[in-house]
């Protein structure tokens, strides 16, 4: 993808980002309950990966650099698939529309597009692919841990009370875990095949 392109669409999410933190700080809520929102957490992510790529920095080379690139790939991915499958109905308060469609409609498309369109420069292996699953793991532990103290989760599919109970939790829980395996492998398999033929 274009240096250009990958400035645009980092800064687009750091504003829409911004705009969102602006509004939530400003009725009074939780910072810490904003930035607990995987939603937000890896469209930041993706901002920070797009930006230095587009920098041409020398680590943007290295094989830490391309799997950090493919964790943030399969993190935007489910964002996207997760959004549509789960919450596209779910009433999102005050979140801006706009906001909404940057979030969890555009950056998927544009992160998994520009690891298509700019495949790593060197062969992946499977300890990176476990390194980019680690994130979402530590997630869910840090959101379930920390939502039976504070009794708020941000997905209702995360949270016991709307969720059947901790039974209905853990299936939820499962059944992202394997979406996540699943859509890591495809792009970390895409990655090394088309990094060897382009």
């Amino acid at each position: 993808m274009p240096r250009l392109l990958r400035v645009l669409f980092g800064l687009q999410v750091l504003t829409a980002i911004g705009w969102q933190l602006r509004l939530h700080v400003g009725a009074g809520y939780s910072l810490l309950n904003f930035f607990s929102y995987f939603t937000n957490l890896s469209n930041l992510l993706a901002a920070a990966v797009l930006l230095a790529a587009a920098s041409g920095a020398a680590f943007v080379g290295t094989a830490g650099f391309a799997a950090l690139r493919c964790a943030s790939a399969v993190n935007m991915a489910l964002v996207g698939l997760v959004f549509g499958a789960l919450l596209r109905n779910v009433d999102l308060g005050d979140l801006r529309p706009w906001v909404n469609a940057t979030l969890h409609y555009l950056m998927p498309v544009v992160v998994v597009a520009d690891w298509w369109l700019d495949p790593p420069a060197h062969r992946l292996r499977a300890r990176q692919l476990l390194a980019a699953l680690a994130f979402p793991a530590l997630y869910l532990v840090y959101t379930l841990l920390r939502g039976s103290q504070v009794g708020w989760y941000p997905y209702p599919f995360l949270n016991p009370a709307r969720a059947g109970g901790y039974a209905g939790v853990a299936a939820y829980a499962v059944g992202i875990t394997v979406a996540f395996a699943f859509v890591g492998w495809a792009l970390f398999a895409l990655g090394n095949q088309r990094r060897a033929t382009r």
